[in-house]
């Protein structure tokens, strides 16, 4: 189809992205590694975040080996097309990030240390890009829910910004997006869920600066 000769640097208007679908698309009731189930409602005190840092493959595993994670899952979000598959998320024409919802347990872990696992991670200062990998879906992109994780991202923003600019790296570039029902999140196809572990040598274009963040120190 003609649209994947686009530019897929640049972002897809509103009124030109792909309609996409009511339907949402299925997805495993568990989570290959941990066992959890990968939708909602979670239990009381674990909290979620969406992040966006690349390949979503790479970046679902980082999270999912990390303390006090309940559940995983990948995905798209701040774009506009509803419930859109992967090959339209790939074209540039939905807008979207491929990100991972990362649900934790807030009396065994924090949104502090989602953050510095998010920042640490990938390299935040690349635009429409993760390394190799080119395009509006592998844009960094943070998406907050209620004012506490919108002021605690804002503030590690800023934090690791004045560390990466000692250590000689660019501006961030990160997308910040509040997540409401006209952006949510929308579950990727159940082959890309725990992609890696189901396919251990598979693919991962991720690659951090090697900046620490200063989680603790300016939060």
């Amino acid at each position: 189809m003609r649209f994947f000769a686009r530019d897929k640097m640049a972002m897809v208007e509103p009124d030109t992205a792909l309609p996409g679908r009511s339907e949402e698309l299925r997805v495993p009731e568990r989570h290959e590694v941990l066992g959890t189930p990968l939708r909602g409602p979670f239990p009381p005190g674990v909290e979620t975040a969406i992040f966006g840092m690349g390949c979503f493959w790479g970046a679902e595993r980082i999270f999912w080996q990390a303390d006090g994670v309940y559940t995983t899952a990948v995905g798209y979000a701040g774009g506009v097309t509803p419930n859109p598959t992967y090959e339209e998320t790939c074209s540039g024409m939905t807008g979207h990030s491929e990100v991972v919802l990362v649900a934790f347990d807030t009396a065994k872990t924090s949104y502090q240390e989602m953050l510095r696992l998010f920042w640490e991670g990938h390299d935040p200062t690349q635009g429409m890009r993760q390394g190799n990998d080119a395009g509006t879906q592998y844009r960094s992109l943070l998406m907050w829910n209620g004012e506490s994780q919108r002021a605690a991202a804002e503030a590690s923003r800023e934090a690791y910004q004045q560390m990466l600019t000692a250590a000689g790296h660019g501006t961030i570039t990160t997308e910040f997006v509040e997540q409401t029902p006209e952006r949510p999140f929308y579950y990727a196809e159940d082959y890309h869920q725990q992609y890696l572990a189901k396919s251990p040598g598979g693919y991962c274009g991720l690659g951090g600066t090697g900046v620490a963040c200063p989680i603790g120190v300016a939060l």
